[in-house]
């Protein structure tokens, strides 16, 4: 098979869809690479790496989106490089189509392109694997993140997260106890913060408290909500509906009633986000104020960490990347349940989400 690995090109997304690592255990199986030059920059991955691995490299998007049977990104594609996609052929990203434009969705069905999703390769048990290792990222992020809008520099209340005697430590609340809120109650922890943690499954908040001690386990209620909202200094929301829009959980309402230049972190934004006052923003423009509260909105948290990224990616994805490659996109498709339910669009048509 031929596999395109093209350079990633929304605004600060510096993560590549493949690791020159990667690339090698594709090449000893026979599959042709295709790498756009430049493409591994940002990532501290060279041109020569590529080449020694095995992959030639493209010097011009529409030869390696041309040329490639399978495309590996990060990002979601936009409309200029689904247009430059040859018909009937295949790219797999983390896809987040819950939040995407019409117009790309046609196009994709149009061209008969397979869509696959990495975010929603799931596996028997329920487990997200691919999409674990950039959780875990978002997850630890949001604190050192947080740990700086706190700080006046930034607009901040003045507030270090915790750990200096005789002072209370930061208020921190976070909503969801899936990988990223629970890697988040872990960061957080760790800084000296006070974090409060809800959810409405009882089994995952029973995980937490046997693993977190000192992290306080609350169900998920509106009035929970607008209750632990109002005295946090810092508010993370991590909910993951896969496939699904986050539902808003945080209203207008809430976000006022919080404390002037508290911080809000949207880690779901990349889904839509679950306060009713996030829109998402970029890695240039970070932040932005609304009720007098910081709000920190970008769907490619783990972008500006990319070696780190691309390596914990590959780990994941790569037995489902040689399984496409090895079998051919339909019949890896048809015999690898996981693949099936990460597949949204194939010959031409949408594929129904997991009930």
């Amino acid at each position: 098979m031929i596999v395109g690995i093209p350079k990633e090109r929304r605004p600060n997304e510096k993560r590549v869809g493949l690791s020159p690592a990667g690339v090698q255990l594709l090449t000893e199986r026979g599959h042709t690479c295709f790498v756009e030059d430049q493409a591994g920059r940002g990532a501290g991955f060279r041109n020569i790496k590529y080449e020694n691995a095995g992959a030639k490299i493209a010097f011009s998007p529409e030869e390696i989106f041309g040329r490639a049977d399978l495309l590996l990104k990060m990002a979601r594609p936009m409309k200029n490089e689904i247009e430059w996609m040859r018909p009937n052929s295949a790219f797999a990203s983390f896809l987040h189509l819950a939040s995407s434009r019409q117009d790309k969705l046609e196009l994709l069905l149009e061209k008969k392109i397979t869509a696959i999703a990495y975010e929603q390769i799931e596996e028997a048990d329920g487990d997200l694997p691919v999409l674990r290792p950039l959780s875990q990222i978002g997850g630890v992020m949001a604190a050192q993140t947080a740990a700086r809008l706190l700080q006046n520099k930034w607009g901040g209340r003045g507030i270090l997260l915790g750990l200096i005697p005789g002072v209370p430590p930061a208020e921190v609340v976070i909503l969801g106890a899936g990988v990223s809120g629970t890697c988040a109650a872990q960061a957080f922890l760790g800084l000296g913060a006070h974090v409060t943690l809800l959810d409405n499954d009882m089994n995952a908040l029973q995980v937490v408290a046997d693993k977190l001690c000192g992290v306080v386990t609350m169900v998920s209620t509106p009035h929970n909500i607008e209750r632990s909202t109002a005295y946090a200094d810092v508010v993370v929301g991590a909910v993951l509906l896969s496939g699904e829009r986050s539902p808003i959980l945080v209203t207008r309402k809430m976000v006022r009633a919080m404390k002037p230049r508290s911080v809000i972190l949207d880690i779901s934004i990349d889904q839509g986000g679950c306060f009713e006052t996030s829109r998402p923003t970029t890695h240039e423009t970070p932040v932005y104020i609304e009720e007098e509260v910081t709000h920190y909105c970008v769907p490619n948290m783990a972008g500006v960490v990319a070696r780190t990224a691309t390596h914990a990616f590959v780990n994941a994805a790569m037995p489902y990347i040689i399984e496409l490659a090895d079998n051919g996109i339909a019949k890896a498709i048809e015999s690898n349940p996981a693949i099936a339910l990460a597949t949204r669009a194939h010959l031409g048509q949408l594929r129904a989400q997991k009930k």
